[in-house]
């Protein structure tokens, strides 16, 4: 595990920490950026959704935390906000709680020799996210082969 790897995972705890009386929950804290113009993004959410209010809180309790702690060695700007309509699945729990939403899910490896599914989130049974796709199918995708998934918006 890298550096930044490392004061990720130690900026989503105390991010849990802070937002856990506000019902904030952290979806993803990441390191964009090199030298002087390195910036650490903390994306939360809430079931009602984020408000501009969150987002200040959170940046100025986790920003004095951090200063207080000296946690990160080098000039870094810090940034907070809302993952957004096609937010980004990371959690097994998300693929249950988005259920009966849209998403879009790149595998490591083919299912029916497809990589890409479109469909509707139907949940997860033990280590398998479900999703209906085409012509109401369902498939089973094993979690540890997700690579990358988000809501997908519907207009």
């Amino acid at each position: 595990m890298g550096n930044n790897d490392a004061i990720a995972l130690k900026v989503e705890e105390i991010t849990r920490r802070v937002g856990a009386s506000e019902g904030i929950e952290v979806v993803e804290v990441e390191w964009k950026g090199t030298g002087n113009n390195r910036f650490l993004r903390i994306y939360i959410d809430k079931p009602e959704g984020v408000t501009h209010t969150d987002c200040e809180m959170i940046s100025e309790q986790v920003g004095t935390i951090l200063d207080v702690e000296e946690l990160i060695p080098w000039h870094y700007t810090l940034e907070v906000s809302s993952p957004g309509v096609e937010r980004k699945l990371a959690k097994l729990q998300d693929y249950d709680r988005f259920r009966g939403r849209k998403a879009k899910v790149v595998l490591h490896q083919p299912v029916d020799n497809q990589r890409l599914w479109e469909g509707t989130l139907a949940g997860f049974e033990a280590d398998e996210v479900l999703m209906s796709v085409a012509s109401g199918r369902q498939i089973r995708v094993p979690f540890d082969q997700i690579k990358k998934a988000n809501l997908t918006f519907e207009w």
